[in-house]
Order: structure tokens, then sequence, then C-alpha cells
């Protein structure tokens, strides 16, 4: 499946990825391929994703490691829209 995040200031990340993780007004919740369509809010948190991923350089600073070797950028807000396995993720 295909993630994009995208900031104010820049595209942060864009490639293939196996998962991803995001923190839903109602709750954590994780994208597979091939999940049914959404669309919803985002609360401050953190975005998960997890897969064969090079984050280009000048973004690198934004990203960590996470426990399980997957990548976690920082939110304060956002969107995030599932559709076709493409993730659109709009942060803050």
């Amino acid at each position: 499946m295909y993630l994009e995040i995208v900031s104010p200031e820049a595209t942060l990340f864009s490639g293939e990825v196996d998962s991803v993780t995001v923190p839903g007004v109602n709750g954590e919740f994780q994208m597979l391929q091939d999940h049914a369509p959404i669309v919803s809010l985002l609360q401050e948190g953190m975005v998960k994703f997890k897969g064969a991923i090079t984050i280009e350089e000048e973004f690198q600073h934004k990203f960590e490691t996470g426990v399980a070797g997957e990548q976690v950028l920082a939110i304060a807000s956002g969107t995030v829209e599932m559709k076709d396995n493409k993730v659109i993720v709009l942060a803050d």
C-alpha cells in the first residue's frame, strides 16, 4: 500500500509501506493492504508505519524509530484518507 504524509511545509514521506497506525479522535487504529475506504480526523499522537522505508535526509530529523522497527512521526492534529490502497495523512 502507498503512504503519503503531507505537512503544511512539505511532503515528509511518500512510498510503499506494510502498515500504518494513526491516532484517530476515537482512538488509535491501523490500516493494512485492502483496508476499507475511510476518512478520519486525527488528534495529537504518533503516526507509525512499517515496511522497507527510505526517508529523505532533509526530513529524517522529524522521524524516530519505534520499538518494533517502525518509523514514528509525532503530529498535533490532522486528517487521514484511505482509498484504493493509498493512504494520505495531512498532518500539522
